[in-house]
């Protein structure tokens, strides 16, 4: 009869997914955390680790982890990708100067036998910048079009104006179920 209670409830209970949200430092990922979370936009300082936050988006409960993305910080990154659902990955598309070493990180965290499979969404943020480059040339920029092991989207938004976040964790959410 235990058994029973316990499947029953189990049942009920409500998937939380993990998700790392990564990427270089000042694209915009704590940013998006607390917009997602708290509804607002916050000033944020660079992140010396992570920050953790379960955000209930829609239906679905998502147990975000923000990882700091300076040189030093990135290292560390591995630590937090065992039971892995879901990889963000944030890009500042006004920020020409770093779009080769964002490529360089994301294909090398891509190898990660931890993550094989998991699903990609790379957030293309700060939009409403005049030298944003377009979602088709940062697309290419980034090699996505060498991704072929697993679903992966890229999304233009401005976490700022909030334009396009819901979007791509619409997009994420769906690949999670």
């Amino acid at each position: 009869m235990g058994a029973f209670f316990a499947k029953l409830f189990g049942f009920f209970k409500k998937h939380q997914s993990r998700v790392v949200i990564i990427g270089l430092d000042g694209a915009g990922k704590t940013t998006m955390l607390y917009k997602m979370k708290l509804g607002v936009v916050v000033q944020a300082l660079p992140t010396l680790g992570f920050n953790y936050e379960v955000v209930k988006v829609g239906q679905s409960e998502l147990a975000m982890w923000d990882l700091g993305g300076q040189t030093h910080i990135r290292t560390y990154w591995r630590l937090y990708y065992q039971n892995t659902n879901g990889v963000v990955f944030v890009v500042d598309a006004a920020d020409h100067d770093k779009l080769a070493i964002a490529r360089t990180e994301l294909h090398g965290v891509l190898q990660e036998a931890e993550l094989k499979g998991v699903p990609l969404l790379v957030f293309a943020n700060k939009m409403d910048l005049e030298n944003a480059l377009p979602v088709t040339e940062l697309s290419q920029q980034l090699q996505l079009h060498l991704i072929r092991d697993r679903p992966w989207s890229i999304q233009p938004c401005s976490v700022v104006e909030g334009s396009g976040v819901e979007e791509g964790w619409q997009w994420l959410i769906s690949q999670l179920k």
